[in-house]
C-alpha cells in the first residue's frame, strides 16, 4: 500500500468513535434549538417569562458549548488533525465551537431582559423589551442550529473518510503470539 495514503488514514475505530460523539452532540444541539422555546402557544411573549427557565437555557447552552470546545481541542491535539480529512474536520469543529460559544450569552441576555420586563414603565417599553427578548432568544437558537450543522458537516467528512477504508487494505498487523495453553491438570475426577 502506498505509505502516503496510509499516513492520511485516521484509524477506523477512532473514526467510528468520533462519528458517534459528533452524532450525539449534533442531536443535542438540534434538540436544544427545537425544545427551548420563549413564546407561548399563541406566539406571544408570556406576560411573566420565567427568569429561572431562561437562565437555565443559558446554563445548558454553556454546557453544550463546553462539550464541543473540548471535543475540538482534543481533536486538535490528536495526530489525526494533521491530515487532509482531519484538517477539514477540525475546521468544522472550530466553527461549531465558535457558534456554540455565542448561544449562551444571548440566552443570558434574554433572561436578564425577562427580569426587567416587570419593571417596564409602560406598554411601549414592555413591547420593546419583549421584542428584544424574542430577537435574543431566536438568535441563540440559531447559533445552536448552526453549531449542529457544523458538527454534522464534520461527521459527514468522517463518513467520507471511512469510505477510504473500504477501498484500501488495512495496515498489516503484527502477529501476536497466542498465550501458551495451560498444562493439563494432574487431578482428574
Amino acid at each position: 500500500m502506498n505509505r502516503d495514503i496510509q499516513g492520511e488514514l485516521i484509524p477506523r475505530d477512532d473514526t467510528l468513535r468520533l462519528i458517534s460523539s459528533l452524532d450525539n452532540l449534533k442531536t443535542a444541539f438540534l434538540d436544544a434549538a427545537e425544545q427551548w422555546q420563549l413564546l407561548d402557544d399563541t406566539g406571544d411573549v408570556p406576560a411573566e417569562p420565567s427568569y429561572t427557565e431562561l437562565l437555565q437555557h443559558a446554563v445548558d447552552a454553556q454546557d453544550l458549548s463546553r462539550d464541543v470546545v473540548r471535543l475540538a481541542a482534543d481533536f486538535a491535539r490528536s495526530p489525526h488533525s494533521a491530515n487532509r480529512a482531519g484538517r477539514t474536520v477540525l475546521a468544522h469543529l472550530a466553527t461549531a465551537a465558535t457558534m456554540s460559544s455565542h448561544a449562551a450569552p444571548h440566552f443570558a441576555e434574554t433572561a436578564e431582559t425577562a427580569l426587567s420586563l416587570s419593571r417596564a414603565a409602560g406598554p411601549i417599553t414592555r413591547r420593546y423589551r419583549g421584542n428584544s427578548m424574542v430577537i435574543d432568544h431566536a438568535t441563540a437558537r440559531a447559533y445552536l442550529r448552526r453549531t449542529s450543522e457544523s458538527i454534522g458537516e464534520a461527521a459527514k467528512e468522517l463518513h467520507a473518510h471511512l469510505d477510504l477504508h473500504r477501498f484500501l487494505p488495512a495496515p498489516a498487523q503484527r502477529a501476536v503470539a497466542a498465550p501458551p495453553s495451560p498444562p493439563p491438570s494432574a487431578r482428574h475426577r
